[in-house]
């Protein structure tokens, strides 16, 4: 594999089922939703899938059940160009995930279970070693063992590959572990949560951003929802405003959709702003469709967005 755009990402795949409805229920209550959806998903799944779409070279590593879902994994995969170093266990269960999405806004809520991806262990990096070792850029997140995430980025550091942790969902994490990224990208959620600063505002992010560099890591890349993103460093703070694509259908997966091609972007040695330009268009796009990994657009779309 040639460091010329490969990219690897460690992370969990997930089945999305997907309910949209007017509200949440109540405990205890039960409501008629306005439609469902089954599809592909998981952080990681949906970050190789989006910078697979753009054109990059992508394998990802994970664990799966030997079932139905693991069936749609491994199509989704195959149709978005996406390589697998999967372990299949049938002792267990592919992940799924129950994603309610609020219909006026297109806002959710989600509850995942990684099922088989939550049993990653050391050695099963380790036996992607080289993998890992060759590619231009290694992205992971919080969904499967940080122990994993963890080896896996010092094997990318030991080896020059640029490192990307989207630490999704929000955990404690200590500075030996961020020490190993290049750059960290949290929301505007977890950003709060990992610093204890609130982020409503791009000044917040900074101070946030501060924080984070202050924690350890190269760099804080903050998504900021409508408000674009934000990438701070000890050199410089530069915000990126998000791109309107369309009406804002569904947000689930435009994180995702972020960190997909702000990983290309890198991979193919942009400077690390229009990088994070890139990730803002290829997320604009995304929201303007239903879905997680069905949402991700291709570079052509992407182009074609911020030329205009």
């Amino acid at each position: 594999m040639s460091k010329s755009n490969s990219i690897v990402v460690l992370g969990v795949f997930v089945a999305d089922t997907s309910y949209r409805a007017d509200r949440a229920p109540r405990m205890g209550e039960t409501i008629l939703g306005n439609s469902f959806a089954l599809g592909p998903g998981g952080k990681g799944s949906n970050q190789s899938v989006a910078a697979a779409r753009l054109g990059a070279e992508v394998t990802i590593v994970t664990r799966l059940g030997q079932d139905a879902f693991a069936d749609l994994a491994l199509k989704s995969w195959a149709d978005a160009g996406v390589k697998s170093a999967v372990t299949q266990d049938p002792d267990s269960y592919t992940g799924a995930a129950y994603i309610f999405v609020e219909e006026s806004s297109g806002d959710n809520a989600i509850i995942v279970c990684p099922g088989a991806a939550g049993d990653i262990s050391i050695s099963d990096i380790e036996a992607q070693r080289d993998l890992i070792a060759g590619a231009a850029v290694f992205i992971t997140q919080l969904e499967q063992p940080i122990e994993a995430a963890h080896r896996a980025l010092e094997i990318a550091r030991e080896n020059q590959v640029i490192t990307i942790l989207n630490p999704a969902p929000a955990a404690p994490l200590d500075s030996a572990l961020l020490q190993l990224c290049d750059y960290v990208t949290p929301n505007e959620t977890e950003a709060s949560d990992l610093t204890g600063i609130p982020v409503t505002t791009v000044d917040e992010a900074r101070a946030a951003g501060d924080a984070l560099l202050a924690m350890g890591t190269g760099a804080a890349v903050i998504t900021l929802g409508e408000q674009g993103a934000l990438l701070h460093t000890s050199e410089r703070s530069q915000h990126m405003p998000a791109f309107n694509a369309g009406p804002v259908v569904e947000t689930t997966g435009a994180g995702d959709a972020f960190n997909g091609g702000f990983a290309v972007g890198l991979a193919e040695g942009m400077d690390p702003v229009d990088a994070m330009r890139l990730g803002c268009a290829t997320a604009g796009i995304s929201v303007t469709r239903r879905g997680t990994a069905p949402s991700m657009p291709t570079m052509d779309e992407v182009k074609r967005l911020m030329a205009g």
